[in-house]
């Protein structure tokens, strides 16, 4: 008998097991796969070749986890990524570093007014990160409720949108609601800095960069930090499965028990309240409290019997939307690509390389997907990871990560299965376009669908996010309203992924939040 019982090996669920094991229960975490990590994992795909197979950069991992579970003396390394390099088909490109001074100047370079107001721009998205950063660690208010703690959290944000100045009060507001290009037009006129800026408002989701809600995504990606410094991106040393590790590490030292290659097959529920889980092999195992960090789909429509649960939370939950996009083609190179627009190496393939040369271009790609069709010219955020980290490869060889969008779950034609190799062979021959050296080099390659995502990793319909982030489903709302404070309808069982607040991504903070809500239920 465990004080806890967690579904899912993933960085939320390891994150949820530290903190309740730090507070004395005693903890089993059960991850489906070989390997811990969910998505944030290191796997040896080809002999030698070490890669981020899905999640591959961290900069919103929580500040206060990597302190209090002291990730570092657990492994936990960081390389800072040295900026964004997008190649332009006209042989320009655009290249924003770390260095402040220096991508001003390169800003200038294409317009002058844009490098004045990319300050601007700056100043207003710290503004914006620190009123929403606070409120990624608290429990989000139910504003139906009058109870005196829901009133009170309703009033602090109520007081902290009140001490913005009326301008960035008018930006938070168009933040979640204008589309990711509407927003950046407020500000800048060079198609390319808008293109490559607005992608961080569509990843993970099933919109494009003119789609109203797709400027929150950006912010959510830009209120990230590493050490201190805001806005920043790395590489975790041994790719993002070191996150994972590191964060398994500090949960044994506190005396959690993780089990690998143990499948959940059902939660039990009897009288409204959670007993413990059913194993695949038939095995029952008993806690006072279970804690899922699979997604909604999963956890209500999979691992228990719908009759229990009340029927509107059910409709809820069949409504939530995941509607994955993404897909990754991983490689494997024998030397580094040569860009036509800036040839050789050099420090501009140190950071992320973006393909997103104009706003027409990323809205085309999401028109195919639209219906039912992944991009034949996709957007894609590329890393090289190697260059960085040489552990991850052989002596002068290379791995590269490219990240898809669009890739759409659901296709109008044949099946992912069939689709695969034209979809790898679509992103090859985008990059070849850019770096005409690409296809000679590859040694291997690895091509990750949505269908992947899903079966390998259990990412229904292959949301990276465990659903999409947007208006309707962030916050109260989510994964389902009345029910977005990790409780559910079943008694002492509790929610801890990417589906609860706040949401997706390399983070730890949905995993940390709901081990305050049950260490706060179980002491009252």
């Amino acid at each position: 008998m465990y004080d806890a019982i967690v579904i899912g090996g993933g960085h939320n669920g390891l994150t949820a097991a530290a903190y309740l094991a730090r507070a004395g229960r005693t903890v089993l975490v059960l991850e489906r796969r070989h390997v811990l990590g969910g998505a944030a994992v290191t796997e040896e795909v080809f002999k030698g070749f070490r890669f981020s197979v899905c999640s591959y950069v961290v900069s919103l991992l929580r500040p206060e986890i990597i302190r209090e579970l002291d990730l570092p003396r657990h492994g936990l390394e960081i390389l800072p990524l040295d900026g964004t390099f997008t190649p332009m088909p006209d042989g320009n490109y655009l290249w924003r570093v770390n260095d402040h001074a220096k991508t001003r100047r390169e800003i200038a370079r294409h317009s002058p007014i844009d490098a004045e107001a990319y300050e601007e721009y700056g100043r207003a998205m710290v503004e914006m990160g620190r009123f929403v950063k606070p409120i990624l660690t608290m429990l989000p208010p139910d504003p139906t409720s009058l109870r005196p703690s829901e009133l009170r959290n309703l009033l602090f944000l109520a007081r902290r949108f009140r001490q913005l100045s009326r301008q960035d009060q008018y930006n938070q507001v168009q933040l979640m609601t204008m589309s990711a290009i509407d927003f950046l037009d407020r500000w800048f006129e060079t198609d390319v800095l808008k293109a490559t800026m607005a992608a961080s408002g569509i990843i993970g989701t099933l919109l494009g960069v003119r789609s109203p809600g797709t400027a929150y995504v950006l912010l959510h990606h830009y209120m990230g930090e590493i050490d201190g410094a805001y806005r920043s991106w790395g590489l975790p040393r041994g790719g993002t499965g070191a996150i994972s590790n590191a964060i398994a590490m500090a949960a044994r030292e506190a005396g959690v028990e993780i089990r690998t290659e143990t499948p959940v097959s059902g939660i039990i529920v009897r009288d409204n309240t959670t007993r413990g889980v059913v194993l695949a092999n038939g095995d029952e195992l008993h806690a006072s409290v279970v804690v899922s960090s699979v997604d909604p789909r999963l956890t209500f429509l999979k691992f228990i019997d719908t009759r229990a649960l009340p029927p509107d939370f059910v409709e809820d939950v069949e409504r939530y939307k995941f509607r994955g996009s993404s897909g990754k083609v991983n490689l494997a190179l024998d030397a580094l690509p040569d860009f036509t627009c800036l040839p050789g190496e050099g420090s501009h393939l140190r950071g992320a390389i973006s393909i997103s040369p104009s706003v027409d271009y990323m809205e085309r790609a999401y028109d195919a997907a639209k219906y039912g069709r992944f991009s034949r010219r996709p957007y894609i955020d590329i890393v090289i990871p190697s260059l960085t980290d040489p552990s991850v490869a052989p002596p002068g060889k290379h791995v590269m990560s490219c990240f898809v969008q669009y890739a759409p779950y659901h296709l109008a034609e044949g099946t992912w299965d069939e689709k695969r190799d034209e979809f790898g062979d679509a992103v090859i021959d985008t990059l070849a376009g850019y770096a005409p050296n690409l296809r000679r080099i590859i040694l291997h390659r690895q091509v990750v669908t949505p269908l992947d995502l899903e079966r390998e990793w259990g990412l229904s319909e292959g949301n990276i996010f465990q659903g999409e982030l947007t208006l309707e489903q962030l916050f109260f709302l989510r994964p389902a309203p009345g029910w977005a404070q990790y409780r559910t309808p079943i008694r002492q069982l509790y929610m801890c992924g990417s589906a609860t607040h706040p949401g997706g991504g390399v983070m730890g903070a949905p995993g940390r939040n709901a081990a305050m809500r049950i260490l706060g239920d179980t002491r009252s």
